[in-house]
C-alpha cells in the first residue's frame, strides 16, 4: 500500500489497524511491517529514536512492507513546527501525528508545516520521500496526512473546532495525557474511568459528524478492537518495547511455574 492509497483509506474512514515502536532498532521494526499492520508509527516525542533512527526506521517499514504487508510509516513528531515536521516528511513518512495539539490554529499551523506552498510553508527538499511520494508538491501533499493528537484539556474542549479545521485528515487520542486532563492521578486511574470513557466517545462522535478520521492508541489488539466497534476508524496497538517486556515476562513465568 503507497502514501497515496493510505491516505485515501484513511480519510474514507476506513477501519485501519497499525502498530507503535519507540525503539531505535530497525531490524524489529521491519519484522514488523511484514506482520499486516497498516501503518507502523515511529514515536519521535517520547520514543528512544533521534533523527538517523527516524530515517532508518522508515526505511525499515518500507523493507519489511515489500517482503509482506504493504504497511506505511507514519511519525509522531516532537513538536508542532515547521522543522521536525518538515523533516519526517522528507525522510519518507506519509504522515505525522503531531502532539499537544490545543486549538484550530495549532491545527492551522501543522497542516501549514506539512504544505508545500501555496497551501502550506513546508520547505522543498525532499531527499527521500521524492523517490515514494512526490516530487511533484501538489501530488505530496495529497499523499500525506496530518493527526491532530487530542490530549490536553484545552485540545479536548476545542475538539469540534478542531476536527473542523481545513486540512486536517484526522485526530488521535493519547489516552495517558487525556486520562490526566480528566483528572486521573496516573494513566489508567480507575477512579476517572467514566470521564475518561465519555471523553473518548465525544472525540470519536465528534469527529464522524465533521467527516475526519479518528485514531486511539490502545493496549492491546483486544482493546483495538473494541475501540474500532465504538467508532474509531484506527487504532495503534501497544509498542515494541511493552511487548519485548510483556512476552519475556511471560516466558519467565512459564519456566519458572
Amino acid at each position: 500500500m503507497g502514501a497515496l492509497e493510505f491516505a485515501g483509506r484513511l480519510r474514507g474512514r476506513e477501519k485501519l489497524v497499525g502498530y507503535w515502536v519507540v525503539l531505535d532498532a530497525p531490524v524489529a521494526t521491519e519484522r514488523i511491517a511484514r506482520v499486516g499492520y497498516d501503518y507502523v508509527v515511529l514515536d519521535g516525542q517520547h520514543g528512544l529514536i533521534g533523527y538517523q533512527g527516524l530515517l532508518t526506521g522508515l526505511l525499515a517499514v518500507d523493507a519489511g512492507a515489500a517482503l509482506g504487508s504493504g504497511s506505511v510509516g507514519l511519525v509522531r513528531v516532537e513538536a508542532n513546527h515547521p522543522t521536525p515536521i518538515g523533516r519526517a516528511l522528507d525522510a519518507g513518512a506519509a504522515g505525522v501525528i503531531v502532539p499537544l495539539v490545543d486549538s484550530s490554529e495549532d491545527v492551522t499551523r501543522a497542516v501549514q508545516a506539512a504544505k508545500y506552498p501555496p497551501a502550506g510553508v513546508r520547505s522543498y527538499g525532499p531527499m527521500r520521500s521524492a523517490l515514494r511520494v512526490g516530487p511533484v508538491p501538489a501530488e505530496a501533499d495529497a499523499a500525506t496526512v496530518v493527526l491532530a493528537m487530542i490530549e490536553t484539556p484545552l485540545g479536548l474542549k476545542n475538539v469540534a473546532e478542531i476536527c473542523a479545521t481545513p486540512g486536517l485528515d484526522g485526530v488521535y487520542v493519547g489516552p495517558s495525557d487525556l486520562g490526566l486532563s480528566v483528572g486521573a492521578r496516573f494513566p489508567g486511574d480507575p477512579e476517572v474511568e467514566g470521564p475518561f470513557e465519555e471523553a473518548v466517545e465525544l472525540i470519536a462522535r465528534t469527529a464522524q459528524e465533521a467527516g475526519v478520521a479518528a485514531g486511539i492508541h490502545t493496549p492491546d489488539g483486544q482493546t483495538a478492537q473494541r475501540r474500532l466497534s465504538q467508532g474509531y476508524t484506527f487504532a495503534t496497538v501497544a509498542s515494541d518495547l511493552t511487548h519485548l517486556e510483556a512476552v519475556a515476562a511471560s516466558h519467565l513465568d512459564t519456566a519458572r511455574s
